[in-house]
């Protein structure tokens, strides 16, 4: 079986999908563009750099010819690719996957396909929860209706997705489990060869009972880190022994410090690590904590994490909440609306879970479901239900 991509660009949570369903298909992967290192810094992660593992290596590909005046992979008219629709009429492939429809690539390669009568798939994790204007909500009910039901497929990354589409009226019998996940076997080798985290925790200076809160990301307002160091502040009044590992860097840094310093938290600031560094900083901690709100359509840092063997305190706001977050067992869920003092609640119940066999345990076998192999299956589950066989 033929399969297309188009993706905005390279980008290192997708490539180990496409180097394993290079293996299983007959694969292309096309680019709308190139990102550059200072293309890094300007999407919000605060600096210039390259990732340390390779995105392009394993599965065929092609950068595209992006004509659009001020490149970029944040606006719709950053990506202007005309040249897809001959890419796609000339690969006859049973069937092409764009992976979102937020840009004007993305249209210039689904109107290709409806035109060509190519069978169309779509993979992306919009939610309803997105915070939106009612005027763009009123706009979105009206279009979105229009398109959607038109994709072939819908390659659905968690519980959230499903419902998005369905709202738009798509047809839950062409729906297909190919879940967000992250190279859980590297996340999981890197924090074992990190010994656990234990080496990095005692150069930190972190004593046996200091309870590590770890931030991973963008220091952005829609991740609201803050809310962290607030609530490791809160646990402290509380007699907790509370401290705040943050790992990124971006426009709220001197925020986050202003508001160490005034609560008496005490914070490091590890700046930005790339993907070889990060296991060992998620096994550091005895819990990653991520209170974005509706903007977070996901929150591959979580699948990180728990890939490590580290469980998570997300807010209710964040995507992967109802797919990867199981009370009790492989993290704690609360509500946005709740503020630092919901936050503080959520983190007393998880601390107590770190570390323990039983919680290693089911980190282990979530991962299995969000893994991968089943991302893999879900997809060529997809082509195979699309493909016509007279193509």
């Amino acid at each position: 079986m033929k399969l297309g991509v188009l993706a905005t660009h390279p980008i290192q949570y997708h490539a180990p999908l496409y180097r394993a369903l290079a293996r299983e298909l007959d694969l292309h992967v096309y680019f709308a563009q190139r990102q550059t290192a200072q293309g890094q810094a300007d999407a919000g992660f605060g600096v210039a750099f390259e990732w340390d593992v390779d995105l392009l290596d394993g599965y065929p590909h092609t950068f595209l010819e992006n004509r659009a005046g001020r490149p970029s992979t944040d606006t719709f008219g950053g990506s202007d690719t005309p040249q897809i629709a001959d890419a796609i009429r000339a690969g006859r492939f049973d069937a092409f996957l764009v992976t979102g429809w937020n840009n004007r690539s993305f249209w210039q390669a689904m109107t290709a396909c409806w035109r060509i009568g190519t069978p169309l798939l779509v993979r992306g994790d919009s939610q309803l929860v997105t915070p939106r204007s009612w005027a763009k909500r009123i706009v979105k009910e009206v279009a979105y209706r229009a398109f959607i039901p038109r994709f072939d497929g819908y390659l659905v990354v968690g519980e959230r997705a499903r419902a998005y589409y369905l709202h738009y009226g798509a047809d839950p019998a062409r729906m297909h489990f190919v879940p967000h996940f992250v190279d859980n076997d590297f996340f999981r080798s890197g924090a074992e060869a990190a010994d656990d985290g234990r080496p990095l925790r005692a150069e930190l200076g972190y004593g046996a009972d200091a309870q590590i809160l770890l931030f991973v990301g963008k220091f952005i307002p829609k991740k609201r880190p803050v809310d962290v160091v607030r609530a490791a502040a809160a646990l402290r009044e509380r007699g907790g022994n509370a401290h705040v590992l943050l790992v990124g860097a971006g426009e709220l840094e001197g925020a986050l410090r202003a508001e160490a310093d005034r609560a008496g938290v005490p914070t490091h600031f590890a700046g930005f690590k790339n993907q070889t560094e990060l296991p060992a900083y998620y096994a550091a901690a005895d819990a990653l904590v991520l209170p974005s709100d509706g903007g977070e359509t996901w929150g591959l840092v979580v699948n990180e994490a728990m890939a490590c063997r580290t469980p998570a305190a997300v807010s209710n706001a964040v995507g992967c909440a109802p797919d990867l977050i199981d009370e009790g067992a492989t993290g704690a869920t609360y509500s946005i609306e709740g503020g630092v003092a919901a936050l503080a609640d959520a983190l007393e119940r998880l601390l107590p879970l770190a570390g323990e066999p039983a919680t290693r345990r089911a980190l282990d076998q979530k991962m299995e479901t969000y893994s991968l192999d089943q991302a893999v299956r879900g997809t060529i589950e997809a082509v195979r239900a699309v493909s016509r066989p007279s193509r």
